[in-house]
């Protein structure tokens, strides 16, 4: 373990609800983000048992989940972990799957006390979105951590599909061109061809149901997609504008990803 050495935000703004902090790199971004994060879990824990916490699979997430693992004196054993998304249709060791590199980064290294996966490989998906469903009532969100798509999205929201009353929890939903495309920009796969086409996701009101929320967003091609979320209209064709309207949301940016923002 490590003690974590905090480098400050270049800058805090208020957009609406929402706290944006910018960072002058992507490492210092998942070092605060973690830190903070950190915190609440520890602060949360003093005051009950156990602690929900939903979390974002995607490699803008490495730095911060890799520092997070790093960080000394969390009990983990009063965790209860979720993931917000899934594919479908690919193999349950598919390295892509979402599960599978929560596990590497995170879940392997820190031994959560419970986690719930969801289950993509099943000839009946609406149950399993039950089920899932069924675990979110049973453990209300304390915590979600997540991050935002080159389309604005967040977990598998995607324009077209976000939908800022929806009644389900957990649903089943067509990925749009451009989140396909961002999986291949990712190096998650080599062609667009390989990327499912469909996959679970928990819904908007599902994630912002959560108590805090810990939005973490680096890099250049996340720039233009963090620019409109802030700006205009909190609107579905912009599902991540929703943050702006969550009383305990804080987005973390590096100078790449607020590089369109005005100031």
């Amino acid at each position: 373990m490590v003690t974590l050495q905090m480098a400050p935000p270049c800058s805090i703004r208020q957009v609406g609800q929402l706290t944006v902090k910018v960072y002058a790199t992507r490492q210092a971004l998942g070092q605060a983000a973690a830190h903070e994060m950190a915190e609440r879990l520890r602060q949360l824990l003093r005051l009950q048992q156990t602690v929900t916490i939903v979390f974002a699979a995607a490699p803008s997430q490495n730095e911060f989940l890799g520092a997070l693992a790093e960080t000394p004196d969390l009990d983990w054993t009063r965790v209860i972990a979720l993931h917000m998304d899934e594919y479908v249709g690919l193999p349950e060791d598919a390295p892509q799957r979402f599960s599978s590199y929560l596990r590497r980064h995170l879940f392997d290294r820190v031994q959560p006390g419970r986690i719930y996966y969801m289950s993509t490989n099943t000839a009946d998906l609406q149950a399993d979105c039950q089920r899932y469903s069924a675990i979110l009532r049973e453990h209300p969100v304390d915590i979600v951590c997540a991050g935002i798509g080159e389309n604005g999205h967040l977990a598998f929201n995607d324009p077209g599909v976000a939908d800022f009353l929806d009644p389900e929890l957990v649903k089943v939903v067509a990925l749009d061109a451009a989140c396909r495309q961002q999986q291949v920009n990712d190096g998650c796969f080599a062609s667009l061809e390989q990327v499912p086409t469909h996959a679970l996701t928990m819904t908007l009101p599902a994630l912002m149901a959560a108590r805090w929320i810990y939005c973490v967003v680096p890099g250049p091609t996340k720039a233009l997609a963090v620019a409109r979320a802030l700006s205009g209209c909190v609107r579905p064709e912009l599902p991540a504008s929703i943050l702006r309207i969550h009383p305990r949301a804080t987005l973390y940016l590096d100078q790449e990803s607020a590089a369109g923002l005005e100031g």
